[in-house]
């Protein structure tokens, strides 16, 4: 099998592709990638002489570079994404453009090339604030932030695409990620880094918002799955039920560095700040989806990375 990564070179993505090459010795991989802010070549240095990998840089928006991948592969996975809230609270358009148009570009020459499967990464912000219990697939979208917005666009015309053209496309949504060599504006990172530093950690608001937090490689086995098994035309979501409020791990992160307490610092609240992320994943575990990690060990795991690794994310912090 011939697998297209798009954004393989981000956090999720990379992940995705050094767990398919130890796997799957026999399939070759393919991985477009933009480079932008949170694309990192690093991420991916014990795969880059593997004969079954290549690298192209490449933005999806462009269709003559994506053409040249796509008419040669089996299957496309869309990890390519600008992907963090805040940045796209202050401009929109980059969020548009990536998640919605490229995502448009590449399920259009799929089409062409009659791919064999299209995976969509998507999110569980899709869903918006859940009141109480959780979000199942055919849950009405109410996105709360132009980039999940852009998000819930993409995963519709994706489906537009296998009503309509019979496309095999299968949308997945995962919770939040965590993990090794995750770009540090992401809030277990940020906090981590803020730790070693020195620097105060900022959270929103009392910090009362609850997210569900899956580390990355349970998130990759579960795509995996999807790949294999997954039916086309369906959404799979992703979850871990690992629900925390933003001030208790904050409080749990300082807990296992031997931080002090008394550095949160409470910043004014994000616009349209979504209070809580919970999805139903009962559709992928009949799948036959089971987690592999737990979430404490984990975090440990991607404490102690940053603390190891601290030449990675230095010069990609900004304070």
């Amino acid at each position: 099998m011939h697998i297209l990564v798009t954004g393989g070179a981000g956090f999720i993505g990379s992940n995705f592709i050094r767990l398919i090459l130890k796997k799957y010795p026999g399939y070759k991989v393919s991985n477009l990638d933009k480079l932008t802010y949170a694309g990192n070549l690093e991420n991916l240095l014990e795969v880059e002489c593997c004969k079954n990998y290549r690298f192209l840089k490449g933005d999806i928006c462009d269709a003559k570079i994506c053409q040249r991948l796509i008419k040669t592969c089996d299957c496309i996975i869309n990890f390519a994404a600008e992907s963090h809230v805040d940045r796209s609270i202050v401009s929109s358009q980059e969020f548009i453009r990536t998640n919605v148009i490229g995502t448009d570009v590449l399920l259009s020459l799929a089409k062409k090339y009659k791919i064999k499967r299209f995976i969509q990464i998507s999110t569980d912000e899709v869903y918006g604030s859940i009141s109480a219990g959780e979000a199942r697939e055919e849950e009405k979208l109410k996105p709360s932030s132009p980039y999940s917005a852009s998000k819930a666009s993409a995963d519709l015309q994706a489906l537009a695409f296998y009503k309509t053209f019979r496309l095999p496309v299968i949308i997945t949504r995962s919770s939040n990620n965590f993990g090794p060599n995750q770009y540090p504006e992401k809030i277990i990172p940020l906090f981590i880094t803020n730790i070693i530093d020195g620097v105060r950690l900022p959270v929103y608001a009392q910090g009362k918002n609850i997210r569900d937090w899956i580390f990355v490689l349970d998130n990759c086995r579960a795509i995996d799955l999807v790949l294999h098994k997954g039916k086309p035309g369906e959404i799979y979501n992703i979850g871990a039920g690992n629900y925390l409020n933003n001030i208790t791990l904050a409080r749990l992160i300082l807990k296992e560095m031997g931080a002090k307490q008394d550095i949160i610092r409470f910043v004014p609240d994000r616009l349209g700040h979504d209070f809580r992320y919970a999805i139903n994943s009962k559709k992928i575990r009949n799948l036959g989806f089971k987690l592999k990690y737990t979430f404490l060990e984990q975090l440990r795991l991607t404490i102690n990375w940053y603390i190891v690794n601290c030449k990675w994310w230095k010069p990609l912090k900004k304070y």
